[in-house]
This record gives C-alpha cells, sequence and structure tokens, in this order.
C-alpha cells in the first residue's frame, strides 16, 4: 500500500484493528462502563427515586436472567471479581473453596466463606418512565441489573399471597404494572424495601406504534449466560490462588493443596440460599464499602 493510500484510507480500518486486538486478549474486552445499563442515581444521603417498567422477553423467552458472581479481596491485597461458573451449571472453585471452609467446623472457615460468598443477579430489560435525578434517561430502553430484594418484589407481584389479590405480570406492556423504585441507605447499604408497584396500567397508553419500538429496541440478554462468555473452570483456580497467596492458608489446610486436588466436591455451597445467596445490597455500594476497610 502506497504512502497516498494510506493517508486517504486513515481511520477506514479501525474496526478490523478492534478486531484483532480483541482476538488477540482471547476475545476478551475490558470495559467499565456500558451504556446499555442503567444505574438509579441516589443523593448524598444515598436516597434515589424512579419510576421504571420491566420489559418481556423477546420471541416467547423468559424476560430475565439469572447469574452469579464473587467480589472480593485476598490477602495479597488483589481482588476477585468475576463471575461464578455455577451460573452455567459447572464447578467453580471459589464454590467449591467455600464449601470446604464451610464444612470444616471452624468459624473462623466461615466466616472466611461468608466473605467469599456468590450474590445473585437478575438481568432484565426496562423502559425509564421517570428519573429526576438523570432525565436524559426518560423514555429509553436499558438493561437493569437487581437482585434477590426486588426479585421477590417482582416475584409477589404474580404469585399473590392473599385470595383478594389479582396476579399481574409486570413484564406485560398492556397489563403489567410501573415499579416505583425507592432507594435508602441503611447502614451503609442501598436499601430497596419501600419499593412498590403501582397498580396494572397500560404502558404509554397502549399507544402501538410507541410500543413496537420499544420492543425492537431492547437488548440481548443470552450473553449472560452464554458459556463462550466465561472463563475456565482453570482460568478461574489460577486467578484465586493468585489473589489468595500461592500458599494462602485456609484453615487447617494450604488452598494450594485442596485447590488442586482432583476429589469431586460440590460446586454449591451447603448452605441456606438465605444466608449465601440474599442479595440485600446493590453491587457497587458493596465494592465501595470494602473499598473504605482499604
Amino acid at each position: 500500500m502506497s504512502f497516498e493510500t494510506l493517508k486517504r484510507n486513515r481511520g477506514a480500518n479501525i474496526n478490523k484493528i478492534i478486531q484483532a486486538a480483541e482476538s488477540a486478549n482471547g476475545g476478551e474486552t475490558k470495559s467499565y462502563a456500558d451504556d446499555r445499563i442503567w444505574k438509579p442515581t441516589v443523593d448524598k444521603a444515598g436516597n434515589g427515586y424512579a419510576v421504571i417498567r420491566f420489559l418481556p422477553g423477546k420471541d416467547g423467552e423468559i424476560p430475565f436472567v439469572r447469574y452469579w458472581d464473587h467480589g472480593f479481596k485476598g490477602p495479597t491485597g488483589m481482588w476477585y471479581i468475576e463471575n461464578s461458573l455455577t451460573s452455567i451449571g459447572q464447578s467453580d472453585p471459589v464454590g467449591e473453596l467455600n464449601s470446604k471452609l464451610w464444612n470444616s467446623g471452624i468459624e473462623s472457615d466461615k466466616e472466611k466463606a461468608r466473605a467469599q460468598k456468590r450474590r445473585l443477579h437478575y438481568v432484565t430489560n426496562i423502559y425509564v418512565a421517570n428519573d429526576p435525578s438523570a432525565p436524559h434517561n426518560e423514555g429509553k430502553v436499558f438493561l437493569y441489573k437487581f437482585g434477590k430484594k426486588i426479585f421477590d418484589k417482582i416475584y409477589d407481584l404474580m404469585n399473590p399471597a392473599f385470595a383478594d389479590e389479582k396476579p399481574i405480570d409486570p413484564f406485560d406492556m398492556w397489563e403489567g404494572a410501573d415499579f416505583k423504585l425507592k432507594i435508602r441507605n441503611v447502614e451503609g447499604y442501598r436499601n430497596y424495601d419501600k419499593s412498590e408497584f403501582t397498580s396494572s396500567t397500560q404502558l404509554l397508553e397502549g399507544n402501538e406504534d410507541q410500543l413496537k419500538t420499544i420492543y425492537e429496541g431492547m437488548h440481548d440478554l443470552t450473553e449472560f449466560t452464554n458459556p463462550k462468555n466465561y472463563k475456565t473452570y482453570d482460568e478461574l483456580k489460577t486467578k484465586l490462588m493468585r489473589v489468595l497467596g500461592e500458599e494462602a492458608t485456609a484453615g487447617a489446610y494450604t488452598v494450594k493443596e485442596e485447590i488442586q486436588i482432583n476429589e469431586p466436591v460440590p460446586a454449591i455451597e451447603p448452605v441456606s440460599a438465605a444466608e449465601m445467596d440474599d442479595e440485600a445490597q446493590d453491587t457497587m455500594s458493596y465494592f465501595a464499602k470494602l473499598a473504605k476497610e482499604d
């Protein structure tokens, strides 16, 4: 290619370069900001408010996906922030380690398991109806990640406990309900207990053209549970060893020795779902609180 051609085509190959760079990194891209994901804004006191609408699944799919991750800092000062392979039905090295710690019968080991527990997340598409702190988000479709507390409110709306309450599908555009997200700061964590659904109503008064635009603008959810987007067991084990320290002790044994054994170990921690998977706090506030302990 001549210099003149180089000059004339400058910038034209940027996509090829990006693809090549991603391939060199094993297809992994490093991005800490995803403009597809909506995050509620809170004030200095930790309070926030917004009105959103959960959207249906595409092509008859379930309108949400769930996955687990781990986020903790090891004795080396390094962080382990990775999705758990249990999300896709596979054994996960942190889950295996936590099982051993919990079953050791030593309280300090149980504390370590709690600190390293997997955290449950749900992801769905939403329409932002009212976002006072960020009005530029209103009228747009986003992905929204949330935890068990909000999911329980969704489930309760679909499965009311009392005979005089009519089940409502919050993901339905015509017969669903708006969700008033009310955030408070409780002991340093985001609390969603006061959040609530309104009565059943049509989204955008049932305007077919607007609803069709929203539907066509929804994001694909399958990436969150696609095995191709997860690191392998060996990759996660290597990182776990590095974060904990190759000879870091875990109770009466060394992590190095225990992680490398080939004995079958249950991948899911043998404790109650309420204790190990309850996601009362927002992910970012969780990391923010841990960072203050540095």
